[in-house]
């Protein structure tokens, strides 16, 4: 089996659409993401951008009958050694796929303020992760 460019340049063009809301939404100011349902929009939006990622990772390892993943954050580890991710944004993109996790399963309660500083800080780690793959599957 081979990675299906079609289908990973749909799942990258859904990260691009998803990182242009989270960036709109880093732009409010503070009072604006203050607002419980704005915030639960930006933390529904990451949830959709992190697994778009790791649906793209996933796609990519069976594909390319890549090492098997031992958890969602691994996925980006497998990347790596296969040569589809530079070994650098390895560390940040697992903190983005526990990220994920703390949304998703609310293992304690999300600290908005943290949120909003992830939302401000690191949506480069999830556009480095597009255009990576983008570049080395040709989508």
């Amino acid at each position: 089996m081979m990675v299906d460019p079609g289908r990973v340049r749909t799942l990258l063009d859904r990260l691009g659409e998803e990182i242009a809301h989270l960036r709109r939404l880093a732009s409010l100011p503070d009072e604006d993401l203050d607002d419980p349902d704005r915030m639960a929009a930006v933390k529904y939006r990451f949830i959709v951008s992190i697994e778009t990622c790791i649906d793209v990772g996933e796609h990519i390892v069976a594909s390319e009958s890549l090492r098997a993943p031992l958890d969602f954050a691994d996925t980006f580890a497998s990347l790596a050694e296969g040569g589809f991710l530079d070994a650098a944004t390895v560390p940040d993109l697992q903190r983005m796929a526990r990220f994920r996790n703390l949304l998703v399963h609310g293992y304690q309660k999300v600290d908005d303020r943290k949120v909003v500083e992830i939302l401000r800080t690191r949506l480069d780690d999830l556009e480095a992760l597009r255009r990576t793959i983008a570049g080395r599957v040709g989508s």
